[in-house]
């Protein structure tokens, strides 16, 4: 008996050993905002008051537009995955973007609350309060699942939308970047808010990424950084933990605005056959599919993929 204490004893010592050099290496403290926007809040950035949150946007181009696309990012993403669209589009058209509560420097919803009805009345009350009654709405994996709902749910303020690797459908994803794989699983999912290996984040850039050479240490570093905003760990396990209402996506049928689909032909986490799906679906659409592309197009291949969009916009250089 004696023996077997020793063995447990020697075993627990070395597990938290192991621990203690886990937490080590690749512990990380949160972030403040005010450490982060010297580099992730230049100029033209600006920060709205909404539900107690200090709302990271940026809003380009003609101000007297009043029709602007505006664009919503995806899970663990932030505004900056648009940036070299913008560049290109905001000669033509105002282009308005904001970090998602929970992701970026927005920072987590106070009531923890991540279901797409919440993210539909945080995206009203954002709109309200750039005075933006009529959009051309757009988004990525998250943000397109948010944009398509909000058209159900709010009709007269789109009039198109624009669905890049849109999330919603039930699907079978091919791989799933590791770090959703760990917020989504149980313990793991505790340690993850405090311990996050900069490798990690890499691996699930790359994952979403069809070319992964072009996943640079720059664009890591925007990513890891982001991640290490105060409450965004935690709020991206409580992300998943609210999941999506797939009974929903039998309603897409009757969103009437004429609506853009853009997919990555080699996105593992949502595949191509989910942009046929809502090419089905919708009765007024265009599908674009690109064939060397990822689940975030308009960040791999900027300049291939913003040309769908500004024909589609009506604004074609």
């Amino acid at each position: 008996m004696k023996k077997v204490a020793k063995i447990l004893k020697w075993f627990l010592s070395v597990v938290g050993l192991l621990l203690m050099l886990i937490v080590l290496l690749f512990g990380h403290r949160d972030k403040t905002v005010e450490e982060l926007s010297p580099r992730y809040a230049e100029v033209p950035s600006a920060f709205v008051e909404i539900d107690g949150m200090a709302v990271h946007f940026r809003d380009e181009g003609d101000p007297r537009d009043s029709l602007p696309l505006v664009l919503i990012h995806g899970t663990s993403s932030s505004l900056h995955t648009f940036d070299t669209w913008v560049q290109l589009i905001k000669p033509y058209k105002r282009v308005v973007r904001m970090d998602l509560p929970g992701f970026g420097l927005t920072g987590p919803f106070p009531d923890r609350n991540y279901h797409i009805d919440h993210y539909i009345d945080f995206l009203e009350k954002f709109l309200k309060a750039r005075d933006i009654e009529h959009c051309i709405l757009g988004g990525n994996s998250l943000g397109g699942y948010i944009a398509w709902e909000f058209a159900l749910a709010k009709p007269e303020i789109p009039d198109k939308l624009i669905l890049i690797d849109a999330a919603g459908y039930p699907q079978r994803s091919a791989s799933v970047p590791v770090g959703f794989a760990l917020a989504r699983t149980p313990v793991f999912n505790k340690l993850l808010t405090y311990i996050t290996p900069r490798f990690l984040v890499r691996s699930s850039v790359e994952n979403v990424y069809a070319d992964k050479s072009k996943v640079s240490d720059t664009l890591v570093d925007r990513y890891f950084d982001l991640t290490l905003r105060a409450g965004n760990r935690q709020a991206l396990v409580d992300r998943m933990k609210s999941g999506f209402d797939t009974l929903k996506v039998a309603q897409i049928k009757n969103i009437q605005a004429p609506t853009l689909v853009l997919w990555g032909a080699q996105d593992l986490l949502i595949p191509v056959d989910v942009a046929y799906r809502f090419h089905e679906d919708l009765p007024h659409d265009t599908l674009v599919i690109l064939d060397q592309n990822g689940h975030v197009p308009m960040e791999e291949s900027p300049e291939e993929s913003v040309k769908a969009v500004l024909r589609f916009i009506g604004k074609q250089p």
